[in-house]
């Protein structure tokens, strides 16, 4: 089985004249989350509608499970599940006739679509309101029932789209953590979130998305070490070893008040083990210290020039 779940190389989409996605390079692991963020506009959801089959793109290859995109499509469609920005439940149902619905409309179950109903209204803390309308769900039951209904069909790959808006924020914890359990259970999760403390929780791979092209790609953490502003703070016993580490260390500030020093740096294990061996040279030994990065709000920012609170598409 490949590692790879989802790859597109030189996607490409326009409407008109403008061009939404510019030539664009994805590559998802399998059993893992990776998200996609960017402004208003970027492309976001072009993107996860050109990956899902539900619209075709201009240029470029794109391998889902496998499978290509434009000639494979309904085996990809057989191995994904699509959860859209707003909850696809139907409110004059049950939360039970919404599932029985989709296990219905699947072709791939035969005989045990009641246990799938049972496992799912369990998995997902439904029991109790199986037999309410929809109408009647809160925002983050409804968004459950919703991710529910995707999973009917039991699929290795999962599109979210923006799948917490509009959530409180224990709705959306819970959101978090099914969201965990799909991926350790072996499910490829591609997730676009207007939140970014969201792709920071759960992400293993981003990719920022500005105007059509990717500006950078990585970890939240390597993401979070290319913006200026990480350092390494220390504290130290006394005012006598404070000096002696701002004469050892360049570029550091320091704070007499709290005898702490912040020294500019990269963040990486390799920087921070080279300023402990400088100080243990000296026999300086730092009663504590920790490494401090920007978080992903500051690098959405400086990659893009926008504020996270315009980022919804």
């Amino acid at each position: 089985m490949t590692n790879t779940a989802i790859a597109a190389t030189g996607l490409r989409k326009a409407f008109g004249d403008k061009i939404v996605l510019d030539g664009i390079d994805l590559e998802v692991g399998t059993g893992t989350v990776f998200s996609l963020l960017g402004p208003n506009g970027a492309g976001k959801t072009t993107a996860v509608n050109v990956l899902t089959t539900l619209m075709k793109a201009d240029g470029g290859t794109i391998r889902i499970a496998g499978h290509d995109v434009e000639s494979e499509a309904k085996s990809v469609r057989a191995a994904i599940g699509v959860t859209g920005q707003f909850a696809a439940v139907d409110e004059l149902l049950t939360g039970q006739e919404n599932l029985q619905l989709m296990v219905d409309l699947n072709r791939s179950i035969s005989g045990n679509g009641r246990q799938i109903i049972t496992e799912l209204l369990e998995r997902f803390d439904l029991v109790e309101s199986a037999q309410k309308p929809a109408s009647t769900y809160s925002g983050g039951m409804r968004r459950k029932l919703d991710l529910a209904m995707t999973l009917v069909g039991s699929p290795r790959i999962i599109f979210l789209d923006e799948p917490t808006t509009g959530l409180d924020p224990r709705s959306r914890r819970t959101m978090w953590s099914i969201i965990r359990d799909l991926v350790s259970g072996g499910v490829t999760v591609f997730l676009t979130t207007q939140y970014l403390e969201e792709a920071d929780q759960l992400a293993d791979h981003i990719a920022v998305l500005d105007q059509g092209r990717l500006v950078a790609q990585g970890t939240p953490d390597e993401l979070k070490r290319q913006i200026p502003g990480t350092h390494v703070r220390f504290r130290f016993a006394d005012v006598a070893e404070l000096d002696t580490a701002a004469r050892l260390l360049s570029g550091a500030t320091r704070d007499d008040a709290e005898l702490t020093l912040r020294v500019p740096s990269d963040g990486g294990t390799k920087s921070v083990r080279a300023m402990l061996d400088r100080l243990d040279e000296h026999e300086l030994d730092a009663e504590e210290f920790s490494v401090h990065t920007p978080d992903l709000d500051d690098v959405f920012l400086a990659l893009t020039g926008h504020s996270t609170e315009v980022d919804a598409k």
